[in-house]
């Protein structure tokens, strides 16, 4: 393993660099100042660059420090004095007078474009992808993204319960309690695999498959009546 450089060369086309970086050490600063770098020297534009991470805060933050980055450098080629300790900066402002005109030029065209930049969660870049697959992609015009489908999945609990188990005279044999928490498991772990897979048809673990298979069946009609999708449909 290699210690990395931020100012040392960046990293050749269509190669890939992994940084194992633990928190606090300033993962967020060393990719402002990448794609800072890669601007100002030419080596890609901003519609060529995918910033991808975890959560919508993590991605806020680091659209900013990239955006407040970039328009430090910017201003460190009319005025030295904002440079301050920011070495990548200063990295910038060393060669000849046409090579820091052609970098300026570079990440003034950035900033001007920046709102198109993609830097966005896993789950929202693969949103943007699965658009972009027009009719190609299994999904309608229109959906909408939801962060939870817990209400809904409730809602189909209640109504499949009733259904299931409404005219039986005795405790059935799935509690409501369990019946709502068993679909919302199914639900949030759509890759699971339920077993028994053929179970005696009157045992409790048949009424349980066959329940939550309701379940999953109703919660694909409903999002597509609805017109939403969960993170889950993203990804499968």
């Amino acid at each position: 393993m290699q210690p990395f450089d931020l100012l040392g060369p960046l990293p050749a086309p269509r190669s890939t660099t992994v940084l194992e970086a633990s928190a606090g050490t300033g993962k967020t600063f060393a990719l402002a100042g990448l794609v800072t770098r890669y601007l100002a020297e030419g080596r890609a534009t901003l519609d060529q660059m995918l910033l991808v991470t975890f959560s919508r805060s993590a991605t806020q933050e680091l659209r900013e420090r990239v955006r407040a980055q970039i328009v430090q450098a910017v201003r460190a080629f009319d005025d030295r004095s904002v440079v301050g300790d920011n070495q990548v900066v200063q990295h910038l402002l060393t060669g000849t007078d046409e090579e820091l005109e052609e970098r300026k030029t570079r990440l003034r065209d950035a900033l001007a474009g920046f709102d198109a930049a993609t830097i966005a969660t896993t789950h929202q870049f693969c949103n943007l992808v699965l658009k972009s697959l027009g009719v190609a992609g299994d999904s309608d015009a229109g959906v909408e993204l939801v962060e939870s489908l817990d209400d809904l999945v409730a809602e189909i609990v209640d109504d499949l319960y009733l259904a299931h188990f409404g005219r039986d005279r005795d405790d059935p044999q799935l509690p409501y309690p369990e019946a709502l928490e068993l679909a919302r498991e199914v639900v949030n772990n759509p890759a699971a695999q339920l077993r028994p897979a053929e179970p005696d048809p009157d045992s409790r673990a048949a009424v349980c498959l066959r329940f939550v298979s309701d379940v999953v069946r109703e919660l694909e009609t409903r999002k597509r009546r609805c017109g939403i999708l969960g993170y889950d449909d993203l990804l499968t």
